[in-house]
């Protein structure tokens, strides 16, 4: 089975009514729009980004029914395969991203995608390690829900390791479960700071599956060593009792870690944390103070 890109929808609602049917076990492949929903193109500017409609965002391919899924299974994904598109597009979007308030002018970098990697910007090419940022299923609660926050069944949860080789675990909600995707990313880091990766279209090929009575308590995910980094790391660090504020601290001091040795514009330093740096809660036991870090490969610093 194999679904164009056109079948898409932009909130989650249990009364939508699925694309198509597939039995447990089966494959199917998945076109998938970008996250502008097509707001954005390879000659776009700046200007389109101030403009965009947040209701057209993050646009995810399905519904799906799952034949004989029912609530309190679990919905078990395998990500087969997955190409992305040749460009892609990362943004600072005014009023959203971890440092908001520190970068709150539209900015917008298209990527040209091949050969394993993403130019982010002029001799600076990211590894591209693909990923889908939004995959869940129908929620219980009637009415439409928006598509941008995560919840207990998936949605835009923005892992960087749902990518080929990985398995995701769903909760099922509803009768058929109705999964859809969509979201794609070349690039990613975690926490995605600035609220975009390189977010490009994609063919995503997966393999789903149903397991009776074994619903998670949340999303389980199996990952793949491919979406691992390994190579030598710059670490910034933020301190503190709140851990949101700590993740704020840690960002704003790669940024301005990175833009100190490479002499590039702070923005463009926030777009490369956002794509390429990882965000990880440290240590939480040594009360009052919590540590976020945030990894940026040493590779990527001319």
């Amino acid at each position: 089975m194999h679904i164009r890109r056109a079948s898409v929808h932009n909130a989650w609602d249990n009364a939508i009514e699925p694309i198509a049917a597939i039995a447990p076990g089966a494959e199917l492949t998945v076109e998938t729009a970008d996250a502008s929903g097509g707001q954005l193109g390879p000659a776009s500017s700046a200007a389109d980004v101030a403009a965009l409609d947040f209701g057209r965002v993050n646009p995810v391919t399905g519904p799906f029914l799952v034949e004989g899924a029912a609530p309190g299974d679990a919905l078990v994904i395998d990500v087969l395969d997955m190409a992305v598109g040749d460009w892609g597009w990362t943004a600072c979007i005014p009023g959203f991203g971890l440092l908001a308030d520190d970068f709150p002018d539209a900015h917008l970098r298209v990527s040209a995608i091949g050969d394993g990697g993403a130019e982010l910007l002029p001799g600076l090419r990211v590894p591209v390690v693909p990923m889908i940022g939004t995959i869940g299923v129908a929620p219980p609660e009637p009415g439409a829900h928006s598509i941008v926050p995560p919840r207990r069944w998936g949605g835009n949860m923005d892992v960087r390791h749902i990518g080929p080789g990985a398995r995701l675990v769903l909760p099922v909600g509803v009768d058929g479960a109705l999964l859809s995707l969509g979201d794609a990313h070349a690039a990613m880091g975690d926490g995605e700071v600035c609220g975009t990766g390189v977010e490009t279209d994609a063919t995503v090929r997966l393999r789903v599956d149903v397991r009776r009575g074994a619903a998670p308590s949340t999303p389980l995910i199996e990952t793949d060593p491919r979406t691992q980094r390994t190579g030598a790391a710059l670490v910034t660090t933020g301190i503190g009792p709140d851990l949101m504020a700590a993740s704020r601290d840690a960002a704003r001091a790669l940024v301005a870690e990175i833009a100190a040795r490479t002499g590039m514009a702070p923005v463009d330093a926030y777009l490369l944390a956002s794509v390429a740096a990882d965000l990880k809660i440290s240590e939480v036991v040594d009360a009052p103070n919590w540590i976020v870090s945030a990894h940026l490969e040493l590779s990527l610093l001319p």
